[in-house]
């Protein structure tokens, strides 16, 4: 079966129209603080518009049939599309001149990544900032499950395109159709944005630097409007408070918050992979805590020059939650630098980048679903060596998951820690040490951000070599897209017409 092109680039064009209305909202708040680059912004976003235009004109008498094939190439260069026509702020307005840098600064956002080549973010215009906070924004979610949102209108099925851009093990649908489920997860991802930007306000933010937070964290990107991160409210717990509740809320499946907005708390509470990511979210929590605190202690001095509360450093444990939420849900804002601890809690947060939050969720990483599988898979191993002919399936939720999801996750697991082992011997080749490989590439597959090393919380990606931003930007994409959806790309088999 020969692909339908012309449904391929008419979608590009919509996806183009979006990203230039995009683009105009962000003109629209520079115009309001009159912030010196409305007319650049106003021109990148008519630009994009109007190529987008021309692209949905020109292929408008397309077959609206589109195959699992045709979906695949959607998202995947749907992404490169959104990236290159992304980095037109920038150019426009010479916040980030030079080509390379300007796409690793883009596809972090819309990867919802957080790394930035930015040496001074505060000196940006807010126009250019917001932007920037709404590439995280948008890719939160998912560009394609925003714009299935209203194929319904255009007479095009959409189920081939979501499971492109979800290809996770959990299956979950709010409702039979799907645009209305990209609409009700929409809902909710708004809702819980406009609600952190009230409470961020209301706890001493400007409402500029609430928003753009806001934005950051439900798309578990990191982007800040601060140089420094959310460290620069390190005397404001409160804010850090409210940040880690909403990164713990964008960690979790979308669809729990769904059911428990419905009034379903039962089925919340008795979800396995929210009862883990809740466990590990509180061990982690405890154990990098107590560490932190036992050695400021030792030293006469509380962590953080905070002072001691109810006999322990509330500032260590406060920290070591907000870096534990901000690493497991691959947000990867910053209230302290991890990685000056001590060399057994480098170790940790370094594996904490391949845990991710929960499937259904905007973060990245392996997913804490996987995790569960994989373990119980390991468990029942034992049973069926003392037991080879008993059948014994793995339940996750009470049901017994099929084999073939099984064999995939094993397959995902395998798939990611071979690209993790590429990927930092391509930084290796380039010449980074081996902390910092080891850290960019389990950083950049997972979207997490901050890195180790030369590269650690305190640092940006600079002075990474121009070949390095490129192999980066290629482990971020498919580590949002999680592998298949790019990789299958490669393989000889998805191109012969059948």
């Amino acid at each position: 079966m020969k692909l339908n092109y012309k449904i391929i680039f008419y979608f590009f064009g919509l996806l183009l129209l979006f990203n230039g209305g995009f683009m105009l909202l962000a003109t629209f708040l520079s115009f309001f603080y009159n912030d010196g680059a409305t007319l650049h912004l106003f021109l990148a976003g008519i630009s994009v518009l109007v190529f987008g235009a021309i692209v949905m004109v020109c292929t408008k008498n397309h077959t609206k049939e589109m195959n699992k094939r045709e979906g695949y190439l959607v998202v995947a260069f749907g992404w490169i599309v959104m990236t290159l026509s992304g980095t037109l702020p920038y150019i426009f307005t010479g916040a980030i001149p030079e080509f390379t840098n300007a796409i690793f600064e883009t596809i972090s956002g819309y990867t919802t990544t957080g790394s930035t080549i930015l040496n001074d973010v505060e000196s940006l215009p807010e126009g250019l900032l917001f932007w920037r906070s709404l590439t995280h924004w948008i890719g939160g979610m998912g560009i394609i499950v925003l714009a299935i949102a209203i194929l319904q209108l255009l007479g095009i099925g959409g189920m081939q395109l979501f499971a492109a851009e979800a290809p996770g093990p959990s299956a979950d649908k709010l409702n039979p159709r799907i645009t209305d489920t990209a609409k009700r997860l929409w809902l909710i991802y708004f809702g819980y944005t406009a609600a952190e930007t009230l409470f961020l306000s209301v706890a001493g933010m400007s409402f500029f630097d609430a928003l753009n937070h806001s934005m950051s964290t439900l798309s578990t990107g990191g982007f800040s409007t601060k140089n420094a991160s959310v460290a620069h409210w390190n005397d404001t717990p409160l804010i850090q408070y409210i940040i880690i509740v909403f990164m713990v809320l964008a960690g979790t499946n979308f669809i729990l918050s769904y059911f428990a907005f419905k009034g379903n708390v039962i089925k919340v509470v008795k979800d396995e992979e929210f009862k883990l990511y809740f466990k590990f979210i509180l061990i982690f929590t405890l154990l990098i805590g107590g560490v932190i605190w036992y050695n400021a202690f030792l030293t006469g001095t509380s962590a953080f020059n905070h002072p001691l509360v109810w006999g322990i450093g509330e500032g260590s444990f406060r920290h070591a939650l907000f870096q534990v939420v901000a690493i497991i849900t691959t947000t990867g804002f910053v209230s302290a630098d991890f990685t000056i601890w001590s060399p057994l809690l480098l170790v940790f947060f370094f594996g904490l980048m391949f845990l991710g939050g929960s499937a259904g969720s905007t973060s990245g990483g392996v997913k804490i679903v996987r995790h569960l599988v994989l373990i119980k898979n390991g468990f029942l191993e034992f049973k069926r060596t003392l037991h080879p002919s008993a059948i014994l399936p793995v339940r996750y939720n009470n049901k017994s998951v099929s084999g073939d999801i099984v064999f995939n996750v094993l397959g995902f697991f395998i798939l990611y820690m071979l690209s993790f082992i590429v990927g930092s011997l391509g930084f290796a080749l380039l010449g980074l040490d081996f902390e910092s490989a080891i850290g960019v590439a389990a950083s950049s597959l997972g979207n997490v951000g901050p890195a180790l090393g030369e590269f650690g919380p305190s640092h940006n990606f600079f002075e990474m070599p121009t070949a390095g931003k490129w192999w980066a930007a290629f482990l971020m994409l498919i580590g949002r897209l999680e592998l298949f959806t790019v990789l299958i790309l490669f393989t000889p088999f998805f191109w012969r017409n059948r």
